[in-house]
């Protein structure tokens, strides 16, 4: 294989991930914006609607994780898409050019932190964690309902077997 081949096979790869990464971005958004959120308790504002998708891109990185190179290459492609689409966002809702790099960069601060504290938090034994964390940082409480740590952790055992790497994920029913 010459140089130019494998740089053309690398190009495929990268479109092939990026492809990917865009539909198991738009499945976690339509998953977030389901209306039984809201009306089970999620705070239906632009912070909330936030932390409902960041949660679900969260889920798919930290399950993606698992699946070694090419998981942690799908898991930063994901990553960049988000963030992509929170640029578009911004720009569609009239940020300035030189506001959006300062927004984005409070907003990937805020993922990062909200996704060290869920790590830990599904790590833990018993949901006490998972719902100071949810409450935390969705809710803006002391801890969230019982019915949203249970919805997470059903999520993440529905994701433990799905077939991330080919784009197909299925959320389970929301609260």
């Amino acid at each position: 294989m010459g140089i130019f081949s494998a740089l053309a096979e690398r190009r495929r790869a990268r479109r092939a991930g990026a492809e990917t990464a865009r539909r198991l971005y738009a499945a976690a958004a339509a998953q977030a914006r389901a209306p039984s959120f809201y009306r089970a308790g999620a705070p239906d504002t632009v912070d909330g609607r936030f932390d409902l998708l960041m949660l679900h891109v969260f889920l798919l990185i930290r399950r993606l994780r698992r699946d070694g190179p090419a998981g942690a290459a799908l898991a930063q492609a994901l990553f960049d898409e988000a963030f992509a689409d929170m640029d578009r966002a911004l720009r569609e809702m009239g940020v300035g050019d030189l506001g959006v790099p300062k927004r984005i960069d409070a907003m990937a601060k805020a993922f990062y932190g909200r996704a060290a504290a869920y790590d830990a938090a599904l790590d833990a034994p018993d949901d006490a964690d998972l719902r100071r964390a949810l409450g935390r940082n969705l809710f803006e409480t002391e801890t969230a309902p019982a019915a949203f740590a249970a919805y997470v952790r059903g999520a993440e055992a529905r994701l433990a077997s799905a077939p991330l790497l080919a784009g197909a994920c299925a959320f389970p029913p929301p609260p």
